[in-house]
């Protein structure tokens, strides 16, 4: 393994320095050519086809810097030798460290800006992805039948990552790779497969046998051949988004991936509302009619068995939930209920086996006061028109209240972190477009920083005032007012159902769904439907680089324990895809929230242009405005130039290093040595 990822990382040295030389860029009368400067920056060379807006995504997403070049844009600059490269401080400089182009010659074989992009690639060893293109000799495949030569739709079709991709920029996989097949009905991955030529190693074989990504070697140069298409959505290019990346940038680069996933438990020791089937609304809401204010269901709420098997569950998995909760309302339902309660008991009892997170005292409303007198609702008025709004002291006791509660009951939480009942408080359209003038006071004194927030209603992280800052979430489709698989088919039947098959109909005039063609068979339609469509979704999320948290409630935990089958399929397929030196994350709220606002504050950083990185040999260099994290993604072995001596740098990751860093003490860069 030492020596494949030693020639996959070292091919650049060696050519960078025969190329200098054959262009006369040596030192004059030197043996030997001046080791050159290549900038921590990728070249994207843009078609408008969505393979280059995938990769261009993946280097966004993970914080890599890179220039786009529009081939569509009559204005853009010329490929050159001046574009490509200059002398900084008498030594030769490479502006990119890789490029992404359409196909192999995207400007024409034999024009002059192929001709200068080969030229720059052959002098500083630069590697090529060549995003998608066909099977053919020209990048190292043989497209003949007898040896492995087909193409055809890859819908639902497994896949094997090489040995020399699971030695090499994919070693954080485990080999198999089934693509998606969504919908049995529509072709959704078309691609090629073919024999290796010379020079060529194949990273992925399709079912054929022949390959469908790998590296090609000729001319002094290398390339990424990737002969099946997709987009920046499918799994299969998620999957391999961080060996793509790893690979065109020699395993050396700024920016840095992790796989995430953290599930918000809600309203643990309340109680919720159960789904009415028979009007199609959950009673206690303001729009279920014909209540008369009687409830005609009975509300959801976990039991002490319940909680055992969450514990268990847990132990099973080795995942852990976070347990947002309402001490007050759990107190309340003790209360009327003759003074005991067996869950409270066993969840205190394993305490330690949760994460816990505040979730107010009694779940109470924080924004505007709600006059329930209309539906929707509405915010109530002061007598001179304005907004009536719940007071900071109130938000502060259902803060402060719940606090004190775990306190007393020896619950290790996070007095950072807060998710509000409802996410109230923040901006709630169309009711309330602006958040309760009062909340970020009330957050910042008790010392919250993090509030959670629908990342439905709101995918940004965005300061709610005070240094508090929200933390999205994303809702699971698995509701809370549904304890059973029955219940969850038959509400998913209502809102995914046309009028004319029984449901809402709200999904005929939506742009962010599509109406199920039947409605589900209530006895087996969320195992058979539910659980892959939502376990599918969830999964996306976890291996896009993305921690935003998932929520559920309560409910979910209880009676037919709908959320497990979901939760198994999650990490059953992330199992089957990824090796071990890539488990999930599974940071809390508090983690998560720093860790977005360091991303925000990294895009900034480059979108002001004042971040400078640079490889030399095997040193590294990256200056960055004072105080920024600078995200850094490099080989096991590197270390960090300390004040004094070095350090090994970052965490391992999926067979690298990374981390966020900063220049040391009296330092003004970061800098890394990278293993020989």
């Amino acid at each position: 393994m030492a020596q494949s990822l030693l020639r996959w990382r070292g091919t650049a040295a060696v050519l960078g320095a025969a190329g200098l030389l054959a262009l006369g860029m040596g030192a004059p009368g030197a043996s030997a050519a001046v080791t050159p400067r290549i900038d921590l920056k990728v070249l994207v060379v843009d078609n408008g086809a969505g393979q280059v807006g995938a990769i261009t995504a993946e280097l966004k997403n993970e914080g890599v810097p890179y220039t786009t070049v529009d081939l569509g844009d009559a204005n853009r600059p010329t490929i050159n030798a001046t574009f490509l490269s200059d002398t900084v401080g008498g030594v030769p400089r490479a502006k990119y460290q890789g490029v992404v182009l359409p196909n192999e010659a995207p400007f024409g074989a034999g024009s002059a800006e192929q001709t200068a992009l080969e030229a720059y690639e052959k002098t500083f060893g630069i590697p090529q992805v060549d995003a998608y293109t066909w099977a053919h000799p020209e990048v190292g495949l043989d497209y003949t039948d007898q040896n492995g030569g087909w193409s055809g739709v890859l819908d639902g079709q497994t896949t094997q990552v090489t040995a020399a991709g699971t030695t090499g920029p994919f070693r954080y996989l485990d080999g198999l790779l089934t693509f998606e097949d969504n919908d049995p009905a529509v072709p959704e991955t078309y691609g090629y497969a073919a024999h290796p030529r010379d020079g060529f190693t194949s990273y992925l074989n399709a079912p054929s046998g022949g390959s469908m990504l790998g590296q090609y070697e000729h001319d002094g140069r290398r390339e990424l051949v990737v002969t099946f298409a997709y987009n920046q959505y499918q799994k299969q290019f998620k999957v391999l988004a961080r060996g793509i990346v790893d690979w065109l940038t020699q395993g050396v680069h700024l920016g840095q991936a992790r796989n995430y996933f953290s599930v918000h438990v809600d309203d643990v020791f309340a109680s919720d509302a159960r789904w009415d089937s028979q009007r199609n609304c959950t009673p206690g809401d303001i729009d279920c009619a014909g209540s008369d204010g009687r409830d005609s269901t009975t509300p959801i709420r976990m039991t002490a068995a319940d909680a055992a098997y969450a514990a268990q569950w847990e132990a099973d998995h080795g995942f852990t939930l976070d347990m947002v909760f309402n001490a007050g309302a759990g107190e309340e339902w003790k209360s009327e209920n003759g003074g005991t309660d067996a869950l409270t008991d066993r969840l205190l009892a394993d305490k330690a086996k949760f994460r816990w997170m505040n979730h107010t005292y009694t779940h109470l409303f924080l924004g505007c006061v709600q006059d329930t007198t209309t539906v929707p609702w509405t915010c109530s008025k002061n007598a001179d028109g304005s907004t009536k709004w719940v007071s900071r002291s109130d938000i502060s006791a259902q803060i402060s209240d719940n606090n004190n509660w775990a306190a007393s009951h020896g619950l290790s939480t996070d007095r950072t972190e807060l998710v509000t009942g409802e996410h109230s408080g923040l901006k709630t359209l169309p009711q309330q477009p602006v958040d309760n003038p009062n909340l970020a006071r009330a957050l910042s004194a008790n010392g919250v920083k993090w509030t959670g927030s629908d990342n439905s209603r709101e995918p940004e992280q965005r300061s709610v005032g005070n240094g508090v800052m929200t933390v999205p979430r994303y809702p699971m489709n698995i509701y809370y007012n549904t304890g059973t698989p029955e219940e969850m088919a038959d509400e998913y039947n209502y809102i995914y159902t046309s009028k004319a098959d029984g449901g809402s109909g709200v999904c005929e005039n939506s742009a962010t769904s599509t109406c199920l063609p039947a409605p589900l068979d209530t006895a087996t339609g969320y195992a058979d439907y539910i659980v892959p469509t939502e376990a599918r979704t969830a999964l996306g999320h976890a291996i896009g680089n993305d921690p935003r948290p998932h929520y559920v409630h309560q409910a979910n935990l209880a009676e037919g324990r709908v959320l497990y089958p979901v939760l198994d399929k999650v990490l059953a397929d992330y199992k089957a895809i990824y090796a071990d030196n890539a488990p999930l994350q599974n940071p809390r709220q508090s983690a998560i929230g720093t860790e977005l606002q360091r991303r925000t504050d990294w895009q900034t950083a480059l979108a002001s242009g004042r971040v400078t990185a640079y490889r030399v040999g095997n040193k590294v260099t990256v200056t960055a405005p004072n105080g920024t994290q600078i995200p850094v993604t490099v080989p096991e072995g590197t270390t960090k130039q300390l004040t004094l001596g070095t350090a090994a740098f970052g965490t391992p990751y999926a067979g690298e290093r990374n981390d966020w860093t900063t220049p040391e003490l009296l330092q003004s860069a970061v800098k890394l040595n990278l293993p020989a």
